[in-house]
């Protein structure tokens, strides 16, 4: 599928560029998208979580009361977990959430995820572009030119370019992200996603495949 390459300042260059169908236009498998946005949420997890056990809590070594004769519960330590300040039952303790993927799976979740992309219409590709110095106040004003100001916007470059990243950083519900870098969860969790027309080509070499092709 062809699509237009539009400039910066939102108009349209008359050049247009050819996404790869085996990238672009797959039938997507839910499943892998599933298999991938699951594993990409557990390992950015943490995983420090931590309350303490009854064998934790300071104190209450000794018994409160005696066994019989109060005619109440009968209580081994201030310390149980059924008492208010006791332990936790069965609390939380720090572990590691990362989950492994398959290779192959990755990369049908990452095919799947650019051809929704592109059969709901939400890819832009611009001119390949870069500021002389971070400034927010450009990347918003190519934002309203392309008439996606306020919206949830992936754009991916080829490469880290350093002004670029840290011009969008600040801007709310804005992510900017080397192309051969982008998750399938990073992909779909966005309304419009802009590839620079060399991130194009980043993109397919990811997958090893040839270049995109221009008119």
């Amino acid at each position: 599928m062809k699509l237009d390459i539009y400039n910066i300042d939102g108009k349209a260059s008359g050049k247009k560029i050819e996404l790869p169908k085996d990238i672009f236009g797959i039938e997507p498998n839910d499943h892998a998208i599933y298999l991938s946005v699951k594993a990409f949420l557990a390992n950015q997890r943490q995983g420090t979580h931590k309350s303490k056990e009854r064998g934790e809590i300071r104190g209450g070594g000794k018994k409160p009361w005696k066994q019989k004769g109060r005619g109440g519960a009968r209580a081994g330590t201030i310390r149980s977990p059924l008492w208010s300040g006791g332990g936790r039952i069965f609390g939380p303790r720090p572990r590691d959430y990362r989950q492994d993927l398959p290779k192959k799976v990755k990369r049908l979740a990452r095919k799947s995820a650019f051809s929704y992309k592109l059969k709901d219409e939400q890819i832009l590709v611009i001119e390949d572009f870069i500021f002389k110095q971070p400034k927010t106040k450009e990347f918003v004003d190519m934002l309203k030119a392309l008439n996606i100001a306020g919206k949830r916007v992936l754009l991916l470059t080829n490469g880290k370019i350093e002004t670029v990243y840290k011009s969008g950083r600040n801007i709310p519900k804005v992510k900017v992200l080397e192309a051969d870098q982008a998750s399938a969860y990073d992909i779909l969790n966005n309304q419009v996603l802009i590839m620079q027309k060399s991130a194009v080509d980043l993109i397919t070499k990811s997958f090893g495949n040839n270049t995109a092709v221009e008119n």
